[in-house]
């Protein structure tokens, strides 16, 4: 029998910190906190969580998410996503355990024509992506022993998100104007959970990961997919990024290649319609 493991969750109250608290507890006793529990910018605070907690990993999905918002606060974001990874970062190499730390497609461009692979070159187009690629070079010089965990689109029952907004604005108007020339996969919090469960169960070579549902859509396709599993006659009209300007940029291509995770660690990504699907099921009550 394996024993039983104390595993460190932070961003505990967002979509993919809940789910984790779910798929880890198997592996022994998870300790899931939030902003009210620990400052995450604070070198000192940092320092003492790990010292009291003394977690044998630490797993980082907290981040700050508002992509608009952090061109006008670009300072809370880099607090969040640059400053707390690399402070979690150097206190678990000191207590000698892994980080596991999710990031982004944010941090590409989005001008490459085929699927993003982890060795491609970032170049953030924004606050929020420049924070989450400063979070991963923390990371990286922090601790050796770390799993970088790029993911996009993120869906699931909980927090905030497109599919949720979608089905609210449905219910309050029977026409919507989405942008369809930005592509991406869809991808479940759940998901993202079991395959951070897979990877701190089998271990495998530290380093930067990519992890998506299969296939892909643009931001007007999903709309669409909502609408019709929800049974719901929303007319969706296809706009261009032009037509909805907002203060961040965003990639048109945020498809990421899971062939590296898939080959490491034996991962296969459900195709995300299914995983949408299952999101608009649980939020709907169907059985």
């Amino acid at each position: 029998m394996e024993p039983e493991l104390k595993i460190l969750v932070t961003g505990k109250n967002g979509q993919v910190g809940f789910e984790l608290q779910r798929a880890l507890a198997p592996l022994g006793e998870i300790v899931a906190i939030g902003h009210a529990e620990c400052d995450l910018a604070n070198a000192a605070a940092v320092r003492e969580l790990v010292r009291r907690i003394a977690p044998d990993v630490i797993v980082n999905p907290a981040a700050y998410t508002a992509v608009d918002k952090a061109e006008s606060e670009p300072d809370l974001a880099a607090a969040v996503n640059a400053v707390a990874p690399e402070l979690l970062a150097r206190a678990s190499a000191a207590r000698g355990v892994r980080l596991l730390h999710v990031s982004t497609d944010y941090v590409f461009d989005g001008s490459k024509p085929e699927l993003y692979t982890e060795d491609d070159p970032v170049a953030p187009l924004g606050a929020y992506g420049a924070s989450k690629e400063a979070g991963e070079c923390g990371v990286r010089a922090g601790n050796p022993d770390h799993i970088i965990l790029r993911t996009a689109w993120v869906v699931s029952p909980w927090g905030s998100n497109f599919v949720k907004t979608m089905l609210r604005l449905g219910s309050e108007r029977k026409q919507l104007r989405v942008v369809d020339d930005q592509r991406g996969c869809p991808t479940s919090a759940i998901d993202i959970a079991q395959t951070l469960l897979t990877i701190a169960t089998k271990g495998g070579p530290a380093g930067t990961y990519h992890f998506v549902n299969a296939g892909e859509a643009s931001w007007c396709e999903l709309a669409r997919f909502v609408f019709d599993r929800a049974a719901m006659d929303v007319e969706v009209e296809a706009i261009t990024t032009a037509d909805y300007p907002t203060p961040a940029k965003r990639p048109a291509n945020s498809r990421l290649s899971t062939a590296k995770l898939q080959q490491t660690f034996g991962i296969r990504p459900r195709p995300w319609q299914d995983v949408v699907g299952e999101v608009i099921d649980t939020l709907r009550g169907a059985k």
